[in-house]
C-alpha cells in the first residue's frame, strides 16, 4: 500500500518551508464574514503571508464558508485553507482543507469518527485534505471546551512530545501546537522546542501570538508555521501584526 501523495497546497508549503518559516492568517467567517474576509486577507498578503486559513467558531454553515473563501480568493493569490470546526464548515470552493485529528480529544468524534464520515464526501469533492496532528496546550480557551480536551500543561514537555511523535508515526504530516484563540500567552518556547525535538513534520504554533516579543522565541524554538488570528480581528494589518512577519521574514534568514 502506497501513502497518499501530496497535493498542490501541500507541496506549495513544502517549498516555502525549504527556505525557513512561513505564516499563516486565521480570520474567522463569522466574525469577519464575506467581504470584509477577502478585504483582511488582501492585506495580510500584501503584508507577505504565506496563507490564509478559514475557521473558528462553532456552527459555521457551507454557505457562509463558501462565500468567504470566494471573496478571500478573489482577494489573494495565497492558497485559501479551511480550518474546520466539523463536518458542517467543508467548502468545495476552497484550495485546501487541514484534515484536523484532535489528538488529546475525549470526544472520538473529533479524533477520528467525524473524519470517517466526511471522508468520502471529501473524496467526492476532490478537495484537498492536509493531515495535520491538533494538540491543544493549556489554557485552551474556546477550543479546549468545545472540543473536550484534557489540555497539555503548559510545564509537560514530555506528554507535548510524546504526542507529536506519536502523530508523526501515524503518517500525520504536519503538528499543530494551539494554546486557543485569545489566548494570554502562547505555547512556551520550552515546549516547541521539546516537540520540535522529537518529531521531523512541520510544527505549527499558533494561539496567543500578538507581537514580535511572542513570536521570536517561538521561532527560536524551532516553529516551522506561526498561525496568528486574534491580533487581526483586534487591530486589523496593523503594528502587531506586522512586527510578527517580520519576525518571520527575520528567521528565514
Amino acid at each position: 500500500m502506497t501513502e497518499a501523495a501530496p497535493g498542490q497546497v501541500e507541496r506549495y508549503l513544502d517549498q516555502k518551508l525549504r527556505r525557513g518559516p512561513i505564516h499563516f492568517t486565521l480570520i474567522d467567517p463569522e466574525k469577519s464574514p464575506g467581504t470584509a474576509a477577502g478585504a483582511i486577507a488582501r492585506r495580510a498578503a500584501e503584508l507577505g503571508t504565506d496563507l490564509i486559513l478559514l475557521g473558528g467558531s462553532t456552527g459555521i454553515s457551507p454557505e457562509s464558508m463558501g462565500r468567504a473563501v470566494l471573496e478571500v480568493k478573489k482577494a489573494v493569490r495565497v492558497p485559501v485553507v479551511i480550518f474546520p470546526e466539523g463536518p458542517g464548515s467543508i467548502a468545495p470552493e476552497a484550495d485546501a482543507l487541514l484534515f484536523l485529528s484532535l489528538l488529546n480529544s475525549r470526544n472520538l468524534d473529533l479524533v477520528i469518527r467525524a473524519h470517517a464520515r466526511s471522508a468520502l464526501h471529501l473524496r467526492e469533492l476532490e478537495l484537498e485534505t492536509i493531515p495535520m496532528g491538533y494538540l491543544v496546550i493549556a489554557p485552551g480557551m474556546r477550543v479546549g471546551q468545545v472540543g473536550e480536551v484534557d489540555p497539555i500543561a503548559r510545564d509537560d514537555l514530555r506528554s507535548a512530545a510524546g504526542y507529536g511523535l506519536a502523530a508523526e508515526m501515524l503518517g500525520m504530516r504536519f503538528l499543530y501546537l494551539e494554546a486557543g484563540s485569545g489566548a494570554p500567552a502562547p505555547v512556551p518556547a520550552a515546549m516547541v522546542a521539546a516537540v520540535r525535538a522529537a518529531v521531523r513534520i512541520p510544527l505549527v504554533v499558533g494561539g496567543g501570538i500578538r507581537s514580535a516579543e511572542d513570536a521570536r522565541p517561538i521561532l527560536a524554538a524551532g516553529a516551522d508555521v506561526l498561525v496568528t488570528g486574534t491580533v487581526t480581528e483586534e487591530e486589523g494589518a496593523g503594528t502587531g501584526f506586522r512586527s510578527i512577519l517580520e519576525e518571520v521574514w527575520r528567521a528565514r534568514g
